[in-house]
């Protein structure tokens, strides 16, 4: 019987950022898609509690998750970094180490175009 679930992702990752305001997570998420360089993005509404200049901040966002081959993370990373409203966006790349395989492969497949 075939392993469903494997460590085939060492060369996935999700990007996480966040951002402010639905439409611009929606019209990000699109883009990111768009230009290849995630096989898919979720957003969902979220509220962020933080330290920022000195003083503690409380914000409505949208976190986005960008699945993506672990070779585009740099590029993607850079394109949220050029595209971002925030004077220090957050920008998160974490390593898959396991996963279904078929969506794993998926996302390779998804994200082979852009070398």
């Amino acid at each position: 019987m075939k392993k469903k679930y494997g460590a085939r992702s060492v060369g996935s990752v999700v990007v996480q950022t966040t951002i402010a305001g639905r439409g611009r997570a929606g019209r990000l998420a699109r883009a990111i898609v768009a230009s290849g360089l995630a096989a898919c993005v979720q957003y969902f509404p979220i509220r962020s509690i933080y330290r920022w200049k000195g003083r503690i901040e409380s914000a409505g966002e949208y976190l986005l998750l960008a699945k993506t081959a672990g070779r585009l993370a740099g590029r993607l990373v850079a394109y949220i970094r050029r595209s971002h409203s925030y004077e220090l966006p957050e920008i998160v790349v974490t390593r898959l180490d396991g996963g279904l395989n078929e969506y794993l492969a998926w996302i390779g497949a998804e994200t082979s175009a852009k070398q």
